[in-house]
């Protein structure tokens, strides 16, 4: 993950007849639970129909509708048939209300002031830092090398659904937390009550 690029100026564009601007792309039914639950380092768009087409480093601004929230910034790394944004930023976890844009389509020119002001909106990234990830599955198995490969085809049989993953803060294993599919989830069953 990078932080986020605030700058977002390119050349004029003479085929679209626009001064600098930017890129409002719209995330595809159901990609946000993909996106949520796996580091992808870009959004690839196939083929699609629109007007004028982003070039190779224009700024883009991310988004879900209904309400329109945004959930990423990048760059455009390649256009064309399609379109492949490199994420310079991501918000998958935390949207960012994004009320005074209207996206029409999958891809739509947006006003440089108005991504300037997603982006602000975002704030600063997080600071990084270390977490601890596991994943702990009880095996019967006549060999540790048995209890590996059960291990991981149970992994690959339940995924990520069925299988929470445990994470805590490096240094802070008392707030470790349960998350299923991307997302916080209990797993004590007596606060279910």
């Amino acid at each position: 993950m990078t932080a986020t690029d605030h700058r977002a100026s390119r050349s004029t564009d003479a085929g679209a007849g626009r001064a600098e601007g930017a890129w409002a792309v719209l995330l595809p039914p159901g990609r946000l639970d993909a996106e949520r639950l796996v580091h992808h380092d870009s959004l690839e768009l196939p083929a699609y129909v629109a007007g004028p087409r982003p070039r190779p480093g224009d700024p883009v601004a991310v988004l879900v509708d209904s309400p329109p929230r945004l959930v990423a910034l990048g760059r455009v790394t390649r256009s064309g048939d399609g379109l492949v944004v490199a994420y310079t930023r991501r918000a998958f976890d935390e949207p960012v209300p994004a009320e005074q844009v209207t996206v029409t389509g999958p891809v739509d020119p947006l006003d440089l002031d108005v991504f300037r002001q997603l982006v602000d909106r975002l704030g600063p990234p997080a600071p990084r830092r270390t977490w601890l990830v596991s994943l702990d599955l009880p095996i019967e198995a006549d060999s540790r090398a048995e209890a590996v490969r059960l291990f991981w085809s149970y992994v690959q049989e339940l995924g990520p659904a069925e299988l929470p993953a445990f994470v805590s803060p490096s240094g802070d294993e008392l707030a470790m937390q349960a998350f299923v599919l991307g997302a916080e989830a209990n797993q004590d069953p007596e606060e279910d009550d």
